[in-house]
């Protein structure tokens, strides 16, 4: 496999290859991340090939620090657009719709540019909570808020009962609500 200072060298060159080696390299890790989020193999391609669409077109002027983490991001918010679509018409009790409705004490949508701002903030605020938390409870919430995890794949990865896994989040929930109180976070 390249490394990823040379696919972003490609891409920084324009060369398609970029693409090619990208997706050589990441597609099985972003089509997990929209398998996770939409269960459809179809909508999850589709997903993954508008993730190489919108790497080359963000790549220049951006050159990712991690590629890896780049491209997820991109899936997973491609994935998630695409859910909305899916399941605008029609409501259920999606892993997705229920991640989303954990989260929603803590974290609010983005629906303006000032909300955009707010993310942003919210986001480097998540991201210093999470390290400080101990390696499984951060294991925990991200594979449950980032990779869409339902709490029966928690269970069989981390071997723990429904019980400690439901108990785990909603503490992690919790204490990150608090944490974004203590830090004026506007939720």
């Amino acid at each position: 496999m390249m490394e990823d200072n040379k696919i972003l060298d490609l891409f920084w060159a324009r060369s398609e290859n970029a693409v090619t080696e990208t997706a050589a390299k990441y597609g099985r890790y972003c089509t997990g991340i929209s398998m996770q989020i939409l269960h459809s193999t179809l909508d999850a391609e589709e997903c993954v090939n508008d993730t190489w669409l919108h790497a080359w077109n963000s790549i220049p002027p951006s050159r990712p620090n991690i590629l890896q983490a780049y491209l997820g991001k991109i899936t997973r918010n491609l994935s998630l657009d695409r859910w909305k679509r899916n399941t605008a018409q029609k409501r259920g009790g999606s892993q997705v719709e229920l991640m989303l409705e954990e989260l929603g004490d803590c974290v609010p949508a983005a629906d303006s540019v000032q909300q955009e701002i707010e993310t942003k903030a919210i986001a480097e605020v998540i991201s210093a909570f999470l390290r400080e938390q101990p390696e499984m409870s951060r294991y925990l919430f991200i594979r449950r808020y980032w990779y869409g995890d339902s709490i029966a794949d928690l269970m069989e990865k981390t071997k723990f009962t429904e019980s400690y896994v439901k108990t785990s989040l909603f503490r992690l929930r919790q204490k990150l609500k608090k944490r974004l109180e203590k830090e004026e976070v506007l939720l």
